[in-house]
């Protein structure tokens, strides 16, 4: 019988009610273009995007800090440093070139063993140190942080599958929030990626449901193809690295026997 190893970074009640504040706070972050009301000054004010990007960083920190607080293993943290690594490692081999995208399996496989906050932790440590090496930090690096978190989160919160039931459930999982990803970093810059003269510009005041037609448009004019390709590119890696890359990385956790 294979048992589930104990999680390598445990939640404690406050860590839960920080990641539900923090995904509150993610609605706001990326979907501040609908949730703005018509004519308000905020959605006609241009510093209100540079005031939620320093919001991001804080957030961030404060979350994980409090996931990998006081009481966490060691090892775990060790691993996370080691996992951080693999992250920035196999980064640019993908880099995003025609969508293709091979950041999001250990991250996905990651949380999926060591679970939640484990999960949610690397995202962003290890887009971070990717961000490092591929001369990749910019404004959008708090984003693209925050929303790999999530899903790494996503991953250890899946139902204890094994087998082949296990790798079409990621398989799944991946593909869906591969598309998720992309649209929430195409709110973080659509706003200011076109002028305002076009028919998938971003209208400061004008209703949510003209702004979220506006987006799909944009969306699907500049974006599709690349969130298809990271897709299929995660699912892919998935099914053909999957099983090894799982056993090899719960033998890890058995040995390292998180406290």
């Amino acid at each position: 019988m294979d048992v589930r190893p104990a999680p390598a970074l445990r939640l404690s009640t406050r860590s839960v009610v920080m990641l539900v504040v923090s995904a509150l706070m993610c609605v706001v972050v990326f979907g501040w273009p609908l949730l703005m009301a018509p004519g308000s000054d905020l959605s006609t004010n241009e510093l209100a995007p540079m005031l939620l990007v320093l919001v991001v960083p804080l957030l961030l920190a404060v979350v994980s800090a409090q996931i990998a607080g006081d009481q966490t293993d060691v090892k775990a943290l060790a691993l996370l440093g080691v996992m951080s690594a693999v992250v920035a490692a196999v980064r640019p081999l993908g880099a995003g070139t025609a969508g293709i995208e091979t950041v999001f399996l250990p991250i996905l496989l990651s949380g999926r063993v060591f679970g939640p906050g484990f999960g949610f932790v690397l995202g962003n440590t290890g887009l971070f140190a990717s961000a490092l090496i591929t001369a990749g930090v910019g404004p959008w690096l708090p984003y693209q942080m925050l929303a790999a978190g999530f899903l790494g989160l996503l991953a250890g919160l899946l139902p204890p599958l094994r087998g082949r039931a296990e790798i079409l459930m990621l398989v799944v999982m991946a593909f869906f929030t591969s598309f998720l990803y992309g649209w929430m970093m195409d709110f973080s810059y659509w706003p200011f990626a076109v002028g305002q003269d076009s028919q998938i510009s971003y209208q400061p005041g004008a209703p949510a449901l003209e702004n979220l037609h506006r987006f799909v448009l944009f969306n699907v004019a500049t974006s599709m193809g690349w969130n298809l390709g990271r897709a299929l590119t995660t699912a892919v890696l998935l099914v053909i690295l999957g099983p090894p890359l799982l056993r090899i990385l719960r033998r890890a956790a058995r040995r390292a026997s998180f406290s």
